[in-house]
């Protein structure tokens, strides 16, 4: 019921004047990021060497920036309710789609927190998204909130259709999901595989200190050599795990190597890449070793984090110089590679591009029948953050059907399957060897066939509605 309020103010009898529209949206939606992402400003303090005001400054702009979507949303809402009365709110899970679809794209894309997240623990109702994605989520939730609005607004049978139709659509949804779930066909297919997760909880201020760093790979490889006794033939480690470049570490790389092929596993990891040239180039990698020690494949991480490994508008954004030149070495990867287990492939999503159902929807597209994540979610403190990129990535796997196997280096790691019910879940700073059960399934959701059709109708629609409203109307419409 979040939007309900808003939906009452734009929908007043009188039309409402377009500035006081867009502040009224635009107020929601400094609420609802300033209480989502107001973690922002620690984390560019710490990654950036900003000083707090800086920091708190960089933070409230990417805020500010955010809710314009919100206000975008509350302005085409206003100005249909002025031409064609309440009727319009239903038009409304349309019309956030269509901006949470624009936020994923406008300068790079930040699609974090999108209402539909807010959905992910509910079981029957999460299914949805292995039909439209996680908008199809978003438009679900601005229904109910729509539908009780249009209820108190309009006259006659429209009072009670629309929130019937709601109940209906809610509720067949929800009797399917439940469905889905107790059916659990994705269960029993494909074939098992036993994963060792590996979360070294390595503190942010020791991860490239090279005093510590013969430590810190002994760390790992001793979680990992507890994984194998325990089973497990595939071992993820957390993004950049290894505290050197692997591929330039002749020490480093030789131990690693020489650990997969001893305890006879599939090793997925992250470290930094180094790319010699004019110019130079860095890359934020993931690599996978085949049992035989052999480097199987390479991922490059293609959606950078803003103000983490890239600075938006570098030259506007003058004032966060330190914080340029701690982000500016990263270059995107320009492949979604999927990676071979044997006679099996995976794929993986490095921190926090798993919040892109594109991308994993590509992977699968190119035959990844796993997928994983990797991560390190130190940054993020003892915030809410960790719990929001968990609860984003769990909806990618009820999206496409598939497995989810989380690396974090300080938590939060696990395993979830292909309905969204979370198998193993770790603590956040705690060292742990999260073990499970995983399968390599085949099988495509019709999410997973159709992509972000539902969304990008969802645009179309309020394109034409848009259109339709800057025609003339007659009193007896403005008056519905």
């Amino acid at each position: 019921m979040a939007l309900a309020p808003l939906l009452v103010a734009l929908s007043e009898p009188v039309a409402l004047r377009t500035r006081r529209a867009f502040l009224l949206g635009l107020v929601s939606g400094l609420g609802y990021f300033a209480g989502t992402v107001y973690w922002t400003p620690a984390v560019v303090q710490t990654f950036g060497g900003l000083n707090w005001p800086v920091a708190i400054g960089a933070g409230s702009l990417l805020i500010a920036y955010l809710a314009l979507f919100p206000a975008l949303f509350a302005l085409i809402t206003a100005r249909l309710c002025g031409r064609f009365g309440p009727r319009a709110l239903l038009l409304t899970p349309a019309l956030w789609v269509a901006t949470e679809l624009l936020r994923r794209w406008v300068l790079g894309g930040f699609p974090w927190v999108l209402l539909g997240y807010s959905q992910a623990s509910v079981l029957p109702i999460v299914q949805t998204a292995s039909l439209a994605g996680v908008y199809g989520l978003s438009a679900l939730v601005v229904l109910a909130s729509a539908a009780p609005v249009v209820a108190l607004r309009a006259r006659g049978a429209m009072r009670w259709a629309a929130p019937l139709t709601m109940a209906l659509v809610i509720g067949a949804l929800a009797i399917w999901g439940q469905w889905r779930i107790q059916d659990g066909a994705l269960v029993r297919a494909g074939t098992p595989v036993r994963v060792g997760i590996i979360q070294g909880n390595i503190p942010q201020a020791q991860k490239w200190d090279q005093t510590r760093a013969s430590q810190i790979l002994g760390t790992y490889l001793d979680l990992t050599q507890q994984a194998a006794s325990r089973g497990a033939t595939l071992v993820v480690w957390p993004e950049s795990s290894t505290p050197f470049l692997f591929e330039y570490d002749a020490g480093g790389n030789a131990a690693i190597r020489h650990a997969v092929r001893l305890f006879g596993i599939s090793l997925l990891f992250g470290s930094d890449q180094y790319e010699p040239g004019t110019p130079a180039r860095f890359y934020n990698s993931a690599f996978l070793l085949a049992p035989d020690g052999r480097t199987a494949a390479v991922y490059r991480k293609m959606h950078l984090v803003p103000f983490g490994e890239f600075v938006p508008l570098k030259r506007l954004l003058f004032f966060v110089g330190p914080l340029v030149e701690a982000v500016s070495d990263f270059s995107p990867g320009e492949d979604a590679v999927v990676m071979p287990v044997g006679a099996n492939r995976l794929s993986t999503a490095i921190c926090y591009e798993v919040v892109y159902p594109d991308l994993i929807a590509d992977f699968v597209a190119r035959g990844s029948q796993l997928l994983t994540t990797i991560t390190n979610d130190a940054w993020y403190g003892n915030s809410s953050a960790p719990y929001q990129h968990f609860w984003q990535a769990v909806v990618r796997s009820v999206e496409q059907g598939r497995y989810l196997v989380r690396s974090a280096n300080t938590g939060i790691s696990g395993i979830v399957d292909p309905y969204g019910r979370v198998q193993a879940m770790s603590p956040i700073f705690e060292r742990r060897v999260v073990m499970g059960d995983a399968r390599y399934l085949d099988g495509r959701t019709v999410y997973a066939r159709t992509g972000d059709g539902f969304a990008w109708a969802c645009a179309l629609v309020t394109l034409l509605a848009w259109i339709a409203a800057r025609r003339r109307t007659t009193p007896a419409a403005l008056s519905r």
